[in-house]
């Protein structure tokens, strides 16, 4: 059973680290965002850029966190027996 936990613990860390690092890149590209947002050109660009990135790092944040969760359904089938 400690195996089980062992992997719990090592998802739910995984997990934080994907979240936060989303978290973190949406603030820096906020910030550049805000930065650039008096020139006009480059304003628009970077905001289209960034929109089109985040949906991609939302996208990829999600099914590395579904690919996580899918291991631990795994691991706890094989602990408990259900296979």
């Amino acid at each position: 059973m400690s195996e089980y936990r062992d992997v719990q613990t090592a998802v739910r860390v995984e997990k934080f680290r994907i979240w936060f690092a989303w978290a973190c890149g949406g603030f820096i590209m906020l910030a550049i965002a805000l930065a650039t947002q008096d020139i006009r050109i480059v304003s628009v660009i970077t905001q289209v850029l960034f929109l089109v990135g985040g949906i991609a790092f939302t996208i990829t944040a999600v099914r590395m966190t579904n690919a996580l969760n899918r291991k631990a359904e795994a691991k706890r089938r094989e602990v408990l027996g259900d296979v």
